[in-house]
């Protein structure tokens, strides 16, 4: 049996995948995605953006989490 190496994640994958859970809806107060923590602007570039933006908007993701509120 081969051992598979574990997945690399987003932020060093290439090509960067999408952080959509097919989860859409946009926060009113936040303005975020409650799904994929994304602004609305960052969701309708990701599919023409490259790599280093879609790097820049996964970084971003931890700090967002935080500004929703889930309760």
């Amino acid at each position: 049996m081969v051992d598979t190496p574990p997945a690399l994640p987003p932020v060093l994958s290439s090509p960067v995948p999408s952080p959509c859970v097919s989860l859409c809806k946009m926060n009113r107060d936040s303005g975020l995605c409650e799904g994929c923590l994304r602004t609305l602007d960052e969701i309708i570039a990701w599919g023409k953006a490259d790599d280093d933006f879609k790097r820049a908007v996964w970084a971003q993701l931890p700090h967002r989490d935080a500004m929703l509120d889930f309760d």
